[in-house]
């Protein structure tokens, strides 16, 4: 990744756009990250990462409700969940 300080960046903007569609640029603001340009691709699939995350938590969620609501769930000890757990590996 390509580290450029703010200055760099607003006197580069235009190759540094040419050049995020390699790779990310970082900027810097005395010494710290403040900000990334990135491709619309890039950016694309972190949105597709996010959106899956999301869902993914939903889901988890939405189980975990089904699950601890079960009288049969709430009766396992850890010893049971453990030998489950190797069973099915």
């Amino acid at each position: 990744m390509i580290v450029v300080t703010s200055v760099e960046a607003q006197s580069r903007f235009g190759e540094l756009i040419d050049r995020a569609q390699r790779e990310p640029i970082e900027i810097t603001r005395r010494g710290r990250p403040v900000a990334y340009v990135v491709s619309e691709h890039d950016l694309r699939e972190l949105g597709d990462v996010r959106r899956r995350r999301e869902e993914a938590v939903r889901w988890y969620a939405s189980y975990r409700r089904a699950t601890a609501a079960s009288p049969e769930a709430a009766a396992l000890t850890d010893e049971d969940i453990d030998r489950l757990v190797h069973e099915v590996r």
